[in-house]
């Protein structure tokens, strides 16, 4: 099982998406309650752009209990999969789960800023993606003026005279 797991792995690292996907699929109908295989099996829907497919699979890896770094990944990605679907409270919800348990992902936080957007919630997104460039940036200018970006972050909408 573990060397076919590789094996799907290698083979979507190599762009072949689609034979991935079927070796996945045969993978969780030979092992349905292992995390990790329905979590790879949900990534490979997500890159055919089967996002509707993906959630079962997503959902079931997080509720089966994933490794650190495949939980992760995993809320990112059913977050994300929520987002494009419509489902933004649900989107939310994840997001803010991910957020909790890695609070220094800045992907997580982007794309929960993404959702917040959908959602109209555009002071909050706003302030954490202008969170995230100075956390993140290397550019000198921006870094110049990090403490003023950090400061009108969650002031968006004031104004001083």
């Amino acid at each position: 099982m573990e060397k076919e797991l590789e094996r799907a792995i290698a083979i979507r690292k190599s762009g072949n998406h689609k034979e991935s996907n079927e070796l996945l699929m045969r993978l969780v109908l030979d092992f349905p309650d292992n995390a990790s295989i329905n979590y790879h099996c949900a990534w490979s829907f997500d890159l055919l752009g089967e996002e509707s497919k993906a959630v079962p699979f997503y959902e079931k890896s997080i509720r089966l209990g994933l490794a650190l770094n495949e939980l992760e990944g995993a809320l990112l990605g059913l977050g994300s999969t929520y987002r494009t679907l419509g489902e933004y409270e649900k989107s939310k919800e994840t997001f803010q789960k991910g957020i909790e348990s890695f609070p220094n992902n800045k992907a997580i936080q982007t794309f929960y800023a993404m959702t917040l957007y959908n959602l109209k919630e555009h002071s909050k997104a706003m302030e954490l993606l202008l969170k995230c460039l100075i956390d993140t940036t290397s550019d000198g200018e921006i870094i110049s003026y990090k403490k003023a970006i950090e400061f009108y972050s969650d002031k968006l909408d004031e104004t001083w005279k």
